[in-house]
């Protein structure tokens, strides 16, 4: 079962690096924009990079990676930071430091680019922060994984990884104020980028 964290802290840390740089920043910048306006205020968020479809923040490129690291309260900090705790490690192990960083940013901003894409068809007011976008990526990346590389994921593990995804996709679409469309682009955008790297990028 490789979704079971076994490691002590210095061996996850000397193991995972990468994974701990990202939960890092995320828990520094939700410490940051708490103490400097609050997590769930909008215009702290905006501050600090999140995502919206208002002008002339609607023109920051950067927004795609920095709302990445934003989060709107301790709840949606502790869940995906969790997420990313437990389950994306194995697949820094398996692509190494640098690959899973590049899908794990990759995905994050493929993510946010389509769900950008649809908030600029809207009228309505829009905010996106979060590191969904990026952690279904690495959902995106062992669903790659379970269906075609069967041999890498035993069969606990692919049951755990569709559990997940259907909780997953039911939870986007009944809980109030979630960005969907940043999940599945985000799971898209993790499935083609592991995909392209498995197919042109070797791997130790």
């Amino acid at each position: 079962m490789i979704f079971i964290r076994y490691e002590n802290w210095r061996s996850y840390l000397r193991y995972y690096p990468v994974t701990c740089l990202i939960l890092a920043a995320n828990i520094i910048m939700f410490i940051i924009v708490a103490t400097h306006g609050g997590s769930q205020s909008n215009v702290a968020l905006l501050k600090y990079g999140a995502l919206t479809n208002v002008e002339p923040f609607v023109y920051d490129w950067w927004r795609t990676i920095s709302s990445m690291f934003l989060h709107g309260g301790f709840d949606h900090l502790f869940s995906n930071s969790f997420a990313i705790l437990v389950f994306a490690p194995p697949l820094e192990r398996l692509l190494g430091h640098w690959r899973y960083g590049l899908l794990y940013l990759g995905s994050g901003i493929v993510g946010n680019l389509i769900s950008l894409q649809m908030y600029l068809q809207s009228s309505d007011w829009h905010i996106s922060v979060g590191a969904s976008g990026a952690v279904y990526g690495v959902y995106g990346a062992f669903l790659y994984i379970a269906l075609l590389q069967r041999s890498l994921m035993d069969e606990n593990s692919r049951k755990t990884l569709y559990s997940l995804l259907i909780v997953g996709v039911v939870f986007s679409f009944v809980a109030p104020q979630v960005n969907w469309v940043a999940h599945f682009g985000g799971l898209v955008g993790g499935f083609l980028i592991y995909a392209f790297m498995n197919l042109f990028i070797k791997r130790r």
